[in-house]
């Protein structure tokens, strides 16, 4: 009962998740060079771009406890940033879509700052209304702000065209992994604390001294510069916006794939937007019908499991060698089971 319980040092835990992470990586590597088709590879550039979006807007609603409706506005943002810089730098390739990658999320981050000063003071039904007016300011300016200053930048409802397509599977992995192990790290921080600690009891946070609205809107910035760098891979991947994609509906969209892995699981919103991008696409054979099967199965799923996939639970690698090590992994379930004896 003395002894004492042994534990993985930290370099160990990071050098587990690098090697996972590269042996995933080699084998979607394999999959999509060899026997994935052009049609499939597609569909996996989208999962990730979809992750991206997930993970990032499950920093406001899962982790924050807030209900933000205007993710997909900071996603035009980004995706319009990015665009415009690699369409008219004069840099090498490599160099143009990093940097406009970091100006997308810049960019995003900054309008998630404007917006979420005034609408983080409101919070449930207010929040989300408050929130879908500006996503669809962010649209409608992107639709018709070129006829106000009189010369053609945006290309509003034609489109903007020709823009560089630097986006490929290796590039939007990286963007994955970067995005999953900085929204980690950050929610293990003294900041991610104060973050969960607002979620949990706002008042009872703010008696302890935690600055609710510096922290609020720090999460709101941070689910936002996320999504911009979404919008600016995804821009640098189909090679033309139009202001219509980024509308209320993939608000929405991104919304449900949150709650439907789970609020505040970063590997339920994985699970989940990898399902919701791919359960389109495998019914796509049954044409009108492939809408319906959609929707039932995310009833169904509301049903059966209200909390989503996976709850609040994230997996981890380190904890479960830690529970093999100390020979924890099925006392619970063996306890479980002599009690019924």
């Amino acid at each position: 009962m003395n002894t004492k319980r042994k534990t993985l040092k930290m370099p160990v835990r990071y050098l587990m998740n690098t090697v996972l992470v590269a042996l995933l990586f080699l084998g979607l590597s394999y999959l999509t060079g060899n026997l994935l088709s052009t049609y499939q590879n597609k569909v996996l550039m989208t999962v990730g771009i979809n992750i991206i979006l997930a993970v990032s807007l499950n920093v406001a609603t899962g982790y924050l406890g807030q209900l933000p409706l205007g993710h997909a506005g900071f996603m035009a943002v980004g995706a319009y940033t990015c665009a415009l810089f690699t369409k008219y730098s004069p840099l090498p390739s490599g160099i143009s879509f990093a940097i406009g990658l970091v100006l997308a999320c810049i960019m995003a981050g900054l309008f998630g700052v404007l917006i979420g000063i005034p609408a983080l003071r409101l919070t449930g039904d207010y929040l989300a209304i408050l929130t879908l007016g500006f996503g669809e300011i962010i649209r409608i300016t992107l639709n018709n702000i070129d006829d106000v200053l009189g010369y053609s930048l945006f290309y509003g409802s034609k489109g903007l065209k020709n823009i560089p397509k630097y986006s490929h599977f290796s590039n939007v992995f990286l963007c994955v992994v970067i995005t999953c192990f900085l929204i980690h790290t950050m929610m293990k921080s003294r900041h991610g604390r104060a973050v969960l600690a607002i979620r949990d009891n706002e008042i009872a946070a703010e008696s302890c001294g935690i600055q609710t609205t510096y922290y609020k809107v720090m999460a709101f910035a941070f689910s936002a510069a996320f999504a911009g760098l979404a919008g600016g891979l995804y821009a640098c991947y189909i090679g033309v916006l139009n202001p219509s994609i980024f509308g209320f509906m993939k608000s929405i969209e991104i919304l449900v794939m949150v709650v439907l892995g789970g609020m505040g699981s970063m590997l339920g919103s994985i699970l989940s937007a990898t399902v919701l991008t791919i359960l389109p696409e495998a019914t796509r054979s049954f044409d009108s019908y492939r809408m319906v099967i959609y929707s039932l199965v995310l009833i169904l799923m509301m049903i059966f499991r209200p909390g989503g996939l996976l709850g609040s639970y994230d997996f981890s690698v380190s904890r479960i060698v830690e529970k093999v090590l100390n020979g924890e992994l099925f006392r619970k379930k063996n306890k479980e089971g002599a009690d019924h004896e």
